[in-house]
């Protein structure tokens, strides 16, 4: 059966994940990379998924989760009356960048316990089973035809059905089995292994984690949370470039059995400013560095004068290699967490037209200038064809921050990053002496700037408004003071804050929009989004509101899982919905306690509504 989105650990090795469930279930991995086809995926079905699991034979324990501290390494146990038993689940780092391992060590540390092991992988998102299992040299290999190789090595004896390995295995107190995992493409050798092996790559698993949290240099409030998402975004970003996965999964719901079903598994350039931004703030500034050049990269390739002289829309996701096909599509082989279909992968927002993403482009050059950092000339004329192309198009409707599948509007947070894009260009030629046409972008930025209060304020609910015309709020409204359109004492700020807070807050949850104007084309609804209630706690803390701020955000924290990790959404009943883990949330979360603590500590630019 399925088991809560939230009963869920992740491991990694900075390019791929699996989620590990509290009943010791590996419920969905897919192997090698992040967005490759699933190898595990019960999560998403039950029956013909794929999982690999280690629990008690009894029905009668508790069980528990936990991660090794400063790691990304996760202990499952269990505890019964006639004993205890440890799961510890990782994946090493390094190692051939075609195949993937998942160590499994299990142990008893009291008593003794009866313990059932068991592997039924499938391949290519489950419409692939293997046509073969057999005994090999030192273990199991499951052979697909086309999709690759699952070994599977331990020392207890594992016994073969159609579908399966498993075995029931004893251990008493300070004994341990091991279970070794390694996908392999299909022309491959399976490795040789041996138990030592696993010791010392667990410990040196340890100990790249823990040298990575000593090089953060946050030690306010909050400071273990900070560094659980922190070890998240570590963990979320692809090392060979840099690029952070919006989350690990596709697939899971917005409402159960609903049609919000997406695949995170890529990079959007929107997320890009706030990587930076928590980075930097942390101290970890290698990996600011390789997501800026990544970034650098990416933009490169793209023929801006072409989609300014066409009115195109610009890319405003992509593949962590920056190469894969994007494409949408929808797989009859996975029936959905519990029935909520279908099941997509790829995702069509690639090519919609969305005005933001170069507002992202240039707050991360900003970042980049801020850090002394040294523009390159190329680079420069690529944002200045950046700026071109927003120039011609800021005054189109498009999809907006939240991707609508309905018909496109002139939305506030997109004018809102069309400002910004303009504002940070004229600040970077300023700061560098950069030729640009000032006069021209100030001219454009002025307008869109006048147009944002013309035409998205609403004088009779006091607020700025979701779209042009309309008297819908949105919460990304929230965003207009840290992005510096509007100042904390400004009466238009203030009367939005409150008409957020009274239509889309509930106590400490914050919605995105209201689903039931029909806006994004969708059926159905969805639960509040989380990034949005962390964006509310930084509005109120720039707001001079610190009390309620910080109110806000500790109640906050206690929707996070037992792991202190979030999904996009919540339900009703406090229930994680949407994909998991999401790294958008704990941006939010890192950025918002940051900005917090330095309020209470009388730091900062914030000030007072009185002020």
């Amino acid at each position: 059966m399925y088991p809560p989105i939230e009963d869920h650990g992740i491991i990694g090795n900075l390019r791929t994940a699996a989620l590990v469930s509290l009943d010791g279930t590996i419920d969905f991995f897919c192997p090698v990379r992040f967005d490759n086809p699933s190898l595990f995926a019960s999560l998403l079905d039950d029956e013909h998924g794929g999982f690999c699991s280690i629990r008690p034979e009894s029905n009668h324990y508790r069980r528990k989760q936990l991660y090794l501290p400063d790691t990304n390494i996760l202990m499952t146990r269990f505890l019964a009356p006639e004993g205890i038993a440890e799961i510890i689940d990782f994946i090493p780092l390094g190692g051939d960048p075609e195949q993937s391992t998942i160590i499994r060590q299990v142990s008893v540390t009291r008593g003794e316990m009866a313990l059932r092991f068991e592997c039924q992988p499938t391949f290519d998102y489950a419409s692939e089973c293997h046509h073969e299992i057999s005994n090999a040299s030192g273990g199991i290999l499951f052979r697909s035809k086309r999709s690759g190789v699952l070994s599977l090595q331990s020392e207890v004896p594992l016994s073969i059905d159609e579908h399966s390995v498993a075995s029931d295995f004893h251990l008493k107190a300070g004994e341990r089995q091991i279970f070794l995992l390694s996908y392999l493409p299909n022309d491959s050798t399976p490795p040789t292994w041996q138990p030592s092996q696993s010791e010392q790559l667990l410990n040196e698993t340890v100990r790249y984690w823990r040298e990575w949290v000593a090089g953060c240099n946050y030690h306010g409030r909050w400071r273990e949370t900070i560094i659980r998402s922190a070890l998240l975004l570590k963990l979320l970003t692809y090392e060979r470039t840099g690029a952070i996965v919006a989350a690990p999964t596709f697939g899971l719901p917005e409402e159960i059995g609903g049609v919000r079903n997406w695949d995170y598994r890529y990079t959007w350039l929107r997320d890009a400013a706030f990587s930076l931004n928590a980075f930097l703030r942390l101290g970890h500034h290698k990996e600011a560095l390789q997501f800026m050049s990544w970034m650098k990269q990416i933009s490169s390739k793209v023929d801006i004068v072409a989609a300014q002289r066409k009115k195109k829309p610009l890319p405003v996701m992509h593949a962590i290699d920056g190469e894969k096909d994007l494409r949408e599509r929808e797989i009859s082989s996975l029936k959905g967490y519990r029935g909520s279909g279908p099941v997509r992968i790829g995702n069509a927002v690639q090519s919609q037209l969305q005005l933001d993403a170069p507002g992202a482009m240039l707050a991360v050059l900003f970042f980049e200038v801020n850090e002394g950092l040294m523009l390159e000339y190329d680079r420069w004329n690529k944002m200045r064809e950046v700026l071109g192309w927003v120039a011609k198009m800021w005054d189109q409707p498009d999809r907006g921050i939240w991707e609508i599948r309905g018909e496109p509007r002139h939305f506030l947070h997109s004018k809102l990053m069309c400002w910004v894009a303009f504002d940070r260009a004229i600040k970077i030629a300023q700061l560098r002496s950069l030729p640009a046409p000032i006069n021209d972008w100030l001219r454009t930025r002025d307008e869109i700037y006048a147009s944002i209060h013309a035409e998205f304020w609403n004088d009779q609910i006091k607020a700025f408004v979701q779209s042009k015309g309309s008297a819908e709020l949105d919460a990304t409204a929230l965003l207009m003071i840290s992005l510096g359109f509007l100042g904390p004492s400004d009466p238009r700020w203030i009367s939005t804050l409150e008409a957020v807070t009274a239509k889309l807050a509930q106590d400490t949850t914050v919605s995105r929009y209201d689903t039931k104007t029909g806006v994004d084309g969708l059926p159905g609804t969805e639960g509040t989004f989380s990034p949005c209630s962390f964006w509310y706690v930084n509005a109120l803390t720039m707001s001079g509101e610190l009390e309620r701020a910080r109110l806000v955000f500790e109640k906050m924290l206690g929707y996070s899982n037992h792991l202190g990790l979030y999904a996009e959404e919540l339900g009703q009943s406090g229930e994680h919905l949407g994909n998991f883990p999401q790294a958008l949330t704990h941006l939010a979360l890192i950025l918002s306690a940051l900005g917090l603590n330095d309020a209470l500590d009388g730091k900062g630019p914030i000030r007072s509504k009185a002020a």
